[in-house]
């Protein structure tokens, strides 16, 4: 299963859960409505007195239901994963932080969502919890948090934390936490219901009185459709934990990280449990079962199946052995670390090369990293200056190094943007981003939008004016020249979307739903820019852009219209493209990397472009560092 047809499967699961929550709401309305009418007069009374008051009945019970969800979920989603991550006592991870402890954890996290192509997450820790445990929580990839137990750090080895974190990751990237949002917001709906009953129970007043009555079987009725939703929620949350353990392995590669974490869980006495009293309320979202339910209220499939899915030979017995060697002396995750050593890193290719494309690995590797993926995303951000890290995750320190990044290399556009940044930021600032662009000058290429990826949650951090004035300069940056670089509007765009994203949990252009025919106009223009972006020659442009018209729209031949304004073209294709349904989506992805792949080779622009455009569409594409083939390319920020 691909990432398009996990897309599919959500919103298929979606769909499905709605229908069995309001089939638990026709129920509850059903039953009150025959309690009331037992207390109101019963079943002799005029048809019309019965439809007055069943109509009554079930309009108060639905408003209440319905107000209390959209509530629940507006709450959810305005806080987004942070806001979660809050309610249950996580803190969040501090930006000079020297905990070794917290540094893996962080490193481990910017690995995988380099490796997966989507935006760093939050990151949080909750303290004072001894088990192992992990959730990741927010309305989109934009606003996501990821929080780990404290008992997780100390007691996993890197590679089972990593297994635990490409596990709560592929519940970012198969939409997983806007189903679990929605999932909260229905159950506190159903509870309010409950909650309501109780108040009416204790009304007081004559003998006659049929309020309390009523309280009692809303109270009644409330708790019964808990107890039922919560059944469906566990129902629904057994089955993405299966996925989301396979997925876990593909964005890992290997297995033996993920099993060892079960086997700890299996084996250290606190288990998965967290001591917090509301990780029910999210126990659907948690790596573990966090309050040792079983039966049909199990939100996870059984420890020991969970385990044999991905090793079948480990039985009941060794994890016996397990318990009894960690009762005495529990694991210790650094001490493993010691034992296995460390890993080195690969090395990047020349700056001014080009990378063979296999275009239906390419395509296929779309929200599924690749066996390579992942190690790739550990050497780029070891080959990464320290100093460099230190600055992106330090909120003083990375609005200069951001504009740094974009500072050209020519002496006086230099002068110009430095000009701009003091009217706007002032003398000392302005400074800062000449001497960061200055170092950043010798940065291999295919570093600085990682880099710019793992600076964007501290920017995240400040508040909506000083985002606007940021994103502002980075426009004047990019003008100062009068012209703009592949790299600068993929820095620009992903900047200007992620913090728009996390802001306001849905893209600039709003959501609508759009068909592939009537997204021709976008989708030739998508292709087209794409083809004028990766050849310099026009016919051989317009023979890549035919081939990706080819896929797209079979049979149809698309006029070839080069852009008149270069990648600022792609502004008005947003809308349409990122309204498609998984499965064209799929189609059009395969048919851009048809027209980037055209000339068998890709350059480090060609790469950024595509995985900006896939960004967009929220399709995340993981890095391309392949083989290398020996057609040079000027990749400079200012010509790439």
């Amino acid at each position: 299963m691909n990432f398009f047809e996990r897309q599919q499967q959500v919103k298929r699961m979606s769909g499905r859960l709605v229908l069995l929550f309001a089939l638990a709401v026709v129920g509850i309305v059903a039953t009150i409505n025959l309690v009331a009418l037992m207390l109101f007069g019963g079943f002799d009374q005029p048809a019309g007195d019965i439809i007055g008051i069943v109509v009554t009945v079930s309009l108060l019970v639905l408003a209440l239901i319905a107000g209390a969800s959209l509530f629940k979920m507006l709450s959810l989603r305005s806080g987004g994963g942070a806001h979660v991550a809050r309610s249950l006592g996580a803190k969040p991870v501090p930006e000079d932080t020297r905990d070794p402890q917290l540094r893996r954890y962080r490193n481990v996290v910017e690995e995988i969502a380099i490796a997966s192509g989507v935006p760093v997450p939050e990151l949080f820790v909750m303290e004072g919890e001894p088990g192992i445990n992990a959730f990741a929580a927010g309305w989109s990839p934009s606003d996501a948090a990821v929080a780990v137990t404290r008992g997780a750090l100390e007691q996993l080895n890197r590679d089972e934390l990593q297994g635990v974190i490409g596990h709560e990751f592929s519940h970012v990237v198969n939409g997983d936490m806007r189903l679990n949002i929605r999932l909260m917001g229905l159950l506190f709906g159903i509870l309010v219901l409950a909650f309501v009953g109780r108040i009416l129970l204790h009304v007081r007043g004559g003998q006659r009185n049929p309020v309390p009555l009523i309280g009692l079987a809303m109270l009644a009725v409330g708790f019964i459709g808990l107890f039922i939703g919560r059944i469906i929620k566990a129902a629904v949350s057994r089955q993405r934990e299966y996925l989301a353990d396979a997925s876990a392995v593909q964005f890992t590669r290997q297995t033996a990280g993920l099993t060892g974490a079960l086997k700890k869980i299996a084996g250290i006495p606190a288990g998965s449990n967290l001591r917090n009293a509301k990780s029910e309320d999210v126990s659907h979202m948690l790596f573990g079962s966090g309050k040792g339910l079983s039966g049909m209220l199990a939100t996870h499939p059984p420890i020991l199946k969970r385990i044999q899915a991905l090793d079948p030979t480990i039985t009941e017995q060794e994890l016996a052995q397990l318990r009894q060697r960690y009762a005495q002396a529990p694991p210790s995750g650094a001490q493993e670390d010691r034992a296995m050593g460390l890993t080195g890193g690969g090395s990047l290719p020349p700056a001014e090369s080009t990378m063979k494309t296999a275009p239906q690995a390419v395509s296929a590797s779309v929200g599924t990293p690749t066996e390579n993926s992942y190690a790739q995303a550990g050497t780029i951000l070891q080959q990464i200056p320290a100093e460099f890290l230190t600055q992106a995750h330090d909120s003083a320190q990375v609005v200069p190094l951001v504009f740094g990044l974009l500072m050209s290399s020519q002496h006086e556009v230099r002068v110009n943007q430095h000009s701009a940044l003091v009217a706007r930021h002032g003398q000392q600032l302005a400074d800062a981003a000449w001497q960061a662009g200055s170092s950043l000058t010798s940065l291999h290429p295919m570093l600085r939008l990682p880099l710019a990826q793992v600076a964007f949650p501290a920017l995240r951090h400040r508040n909506p004016q000083e985002q606007q004035v940021i994103t502002g300069s980075v426009e004047a940056l990019i003008q100062a020249d009068g012209r703009l670089s592949v790299s600068e509007y993929c820095l620009s765009r992903l900047l200007h979307e992620e913090l728009y994203e996390a802001a306001h949990r849905q893209p600039s252009w709003g959501r609508r739903r759009y068909s592939l025919s009537a997204s021709r106009t976008g989708s030739a223009t998508m292709l087209a820019t794409l083809a004028q972006a990766g050849h310099e020659d026009p016919a051989a442009a317009q023979r890549a852009f035919q081939a990706g018209a080819e896929r797209l729209f079979p049979g149809q031949r698309l006029p070839y219209a080069p852009p008149q304004e270069g990648v600022r073209s792609l502004e008005s294709v947003w809308p349409a493209l990122d309204g498609l349904n998984p499965a064209d989506k799929e189609l059009l992805v395969q048919a851009m990397v048809d027209v980037v792949s055209h000339d068998g080779a890709l350059t480090v622009a060609e790469a950024e472009l595509l995985r900006t455009i896939c960004a967009m569409l929220h399709c995340p594409l993981p890095p391309m560092i392949t083989s290398l083939s020996e057609r040079p390319r000027p990749v400079s920020p200012d010509q790439a």
